[in-house]
């Protein structure tokens, strides 16, 4: 007991330290835990026992992963993606597997052995790809989809895989029934089965999970919600991915694409979101287990035995990758980034590579020295992959940069309007519209030209430009404006228009979307006269409605609801005055002390207009009033 909760102790503190100082320093959670792993292990020997069982035990946050990953795709989005599943993810196994059984032969092996070298290389590492891809937001980016669908491919393939590999075996050291660990045989439902046997039991207990995700989930929850304790739709969920892992192991799957099966028939259920939440925390804490598991696994000595030979084929074999990915990735028209994510994000090796290499060996198809190679060659892949990403970051900005650069002239306006509106986003819409219908007429300018061609097509004429280019805002009539509308996404951008636009225009009319009441008070310097911001009149609306809802007539909330944007009003102007930007809100004791102030004769002036005695304070409005 006291052994465990040592390790469990050091465990815990490397990645409380080594993954908060990688996310500071932009290498990502996957990096620290790799880092933490190799400083506990091989570094500092705090761990002096060998990894691997806890590795096993680890592994079970891939398998959480992979049912998570289910439940956001429904059957027909992963229909949809069989086109990738088979062409994509199938021509980058086997054409990984050929180049690596060529290179594999070249330093000598027999092609059994290369090829099975080719099978245990040619797989990615699913946990850190998705992980990475999903702390990066890049899940949904056409890159990450094709990734994915690869991933998924060679998930399915390891069972094949697990299959041939005693065909290859040159001495067998083991049964072929020892392939999920000894000491497990009697849990076996295919043992002893002849071929058609293990066709139908796979193919029923496939189609057990099917069924009972399908039919038994929803009663079984509807019996736990009776019972009104949260524990249990925690146990619940866990029972769930756990029974239905075991159940694959017994007939031969792989846990991790059983889960992911079973995620998929319940995408679609009410309680998916509820699964979700309970499965997440063990799914994120499994994970980092894991790759400090392989941090610390890593063999020193066998890397210092030979150094440059480990260190060159894990080069050779992330070159060898990215180049094929990066073909196929053009074959499948990816594009830019895209295309780059792609290439740099599957160039590993991955964790089932392990679970190959071990049931070679087991079979003898490896010897001890080369499966211990082969881990180790897999282990520094995975631990350079975090690097990779970093790459793909700079390659990204980049590209962006280049098409920035290469973006298309802007338009010739050849007209001018007594209003200029700067970006036609959905609030730039609404206003536009709003001022067409009565009758008058703006200058539309926005730098994204997707929006503009939709706009055109619903016949609103708008210019493509950058609208914060002085040449543009004087070629739009700024000159001659009455008015300018700064409605542009970037908050930074906007600002930057309005200095501008004041700075040449003192008499011109300005109103500004805010995003914040920082932003505000950013604005009320930069000169805007009227600050709109974001979501603050329907919130007021909305506000209106729970008023009404509470018993209180239309005429009564409307009162509160104008007594208090009134206020807000005069509240912004004057904490504008007292705000610095050069010091945070929370240390601007003057900012504090006046807000709490207001705050306190905003409550006595909505009691005073509830009971009927309204404040004779009234704003006139004028210039910088803020919504």
């Amino acid at each position: 007991m006291e052994d465990f909760l040592l390790q469990a102790t050091i465990y815990l503190t490397a990645a409380v330290i080594a993954v908060p100082l990688a996310a500071r320093l932009g290498l990502g959670s996957v990096l620290g835990y790799l880092v933490a792993g190799v400083m506990i292990g091989p570094v500092l020997g705090l761990i002096d026992h060998e990894v691997s069982e806890l590795q096993h035990f680890a592994e079970f946050g891939v398998v959480m992963m992979l049912f998570l990953i289910g439940l956001e795709l429904e059957p027909r989005a992963l229909w949809n993606m069989r086109h990738r599943l088979l062409g994509l993810g199938g021509l980058q196994i086997l054409l990984t597997m050929g180049a690596v059984m060529a290179g594999a032969m070249a330093l000598g092996l027999a092609w059994p052995t290369a090829l099975a070298v080719g099978m245990a290389l040619a797989l990615s590492s699913t946990a850190i790809v998705l992980q990475t891809l999903t702390e990066k937001g890049l899940m949904q980016t056409g890159g990450g989809r094709s990734a994915f669908s690869v991933l998924l491919t060679q998930d399915i393939a390891v069972i094949p895989m697990l299959a041939l590999l005693p065909l290859l075996a040159v001495s067998h050291g083991a049964l072929p029934g020892e392939a999920h660990g000894a000491g497990h045989e009697s849990m076996s439902l295919v043992e002893g089965l002849p071929g058609w046997g293990v066709t139908l039991v796979t193919l029923a207990a496939v189609g057990a999970v099917v069924a009972g995700g399908h039919y038994l989930t929803r009663p079984v929850f509807r019996f736990i919600h009776g019972a009104r304790m949260r524990e249990m739709y925690i146990a619940l969920a866990l029972l769930i991915v756990v029974g239905i892992a075991i159940l694959m192991l017994m007939v031969g799957l792989s846990p991790a694409l059983g889960t992911f099966l079973a995620g998929v028939v319940l995408a679609n259920s009410e309680f998916r979101h509820e699964m979700e939440s309970d499965i997440q925390p063990f799914k994120g804490m499994l994970l980092g287990l894991y790759f400090v598991t392989v941090g610390a696994g890593i063999n020193f000595e066998v890397l210092l035995a030979s150094p440059a030979l480990l260190i060159g084929i894990t080069l050779a074999l992330i070159v060898a990758k990215g180049v094929l990915l990066y073909l196929l990735g053009s074959a499948f028209k990816l594009r830019g980034r895209d295309r780059w994510l792609f290439t740099l994000g599957l160039a590993q090796a991955g964790e089932f590579g392990f679970v190959l290499v071990g049931f070679g060996q087991q079979q003898g198809v490896f010897g001890t020295t080369l499966g211990q190679q082969l881990l180790l060659v897999i282990a520094l892949s995975m631990l350079i992959t975090p690097l990779l990403f970093i790459l793909f970051d700079i390659l990204s900005r980049r590209i962006a940069a280049a098409q920035d650069g290469a973006r298309r002239e802007p338009d010739k306006i050849d007209e001018q309007q007594p209003i200029i509106i700067a970006g036609i986003g959905r609030f730039g819409q609404v206003v536009n519209r709003m001022l067409q219908m009565s009758g008058f007429r703006a200058t539309v300018l926005d730098h994204d030209l997707a929006t503009i061609e939709l706009m055109r097509k619903f016949g609103f004429k708008s210019f493509f430009g950058d609208p914060t280019r002085p040449e543009l805002l004087h070629a739009a009539g700024l000159g001659n404006a009455k008015v300018l509308v700064a409605a542009l996404d970037s908050r930074d951008a906007t600002t930057q228009l309005v200095r501008f636009a004041r700075r040449e225009r003192p008499d011109l009319h300005i109103v500004a979307r805010a995003r914040d009441r920082v932003h505000v008070y950013e604005l009320y310097r930069a000169g805007a006269d009227d600050i709109v911001r974001e979501m603050f009149d329907s919130s007021l609306r909305a506000g209106r409605y729970v008023l009404e809802n509470m018993g209180l007539s239309e005429f009564e909330a409307n009162e509160l609801q104008s007594a208090f944007y009134h206020h807000d009003r005069g509240t912004l102007r004057e904490l504008a005055e007292l705000w610095d930007p050069e010091i945070p809100l929370v240390q601007n004791d003057a900012y504090v002390k006046r807000a709490r102030e207001l705050n306190t004769e905003l409550e006595t002036a909505l009691a005073s207009q509830r009971n009927g005695r309204p404040d004779d304070e009234a704003d006139g409005g004028g210039r910088n009033a803020a919504e």
